[in-house]
């Protein structure tokens, strides 16, 4: 079943964070994800927000993405992230449209 990644972040550390974000590609591309969104600006239409970018991507599985998410690779690289921007992270499951 489809899983999706959204990520609320807050800036801590640009500079960091463009060190991540360098080297994000050459990682991501590797594994079956795609990237749906990364928006500076998206539009809050409820509720208060106090995040500076979303981010949005895509599995096949939840076994995809850990299989990104803790590859040697991606941790390496999520350290500047980590130290970039203050994160909130959810695995949502995706709808199965044949139930």
């Amino acid at each position: 079943m489809t899983v999706y990644v959204i990520a609320q972040l807050k800036m801590i550390n640009p500079a960091a964070y463009d060190r991540y974000l360098a080297r994000f590609f050459a990682v991501f591309r590797n594994f079956n994800g795609k990237l749906l969104s990364a928006d500076d600006s998206p539009m809050v239409v409820e509720g208060e927000w106090d995040r500076d970018r979303v981010v949005m991507m895509s599995f096949p599985d939840e076994t995809s993405f850990r299989a990104w998410s803790e590859s040697p690779a991606y941790v390496k690289i999520s350290r500047d992230r980590k130290a970039g921007a203050d994160c909130l992270v959810l695995l949502v499951k995706g709808f199965d449209h044949r139930a």
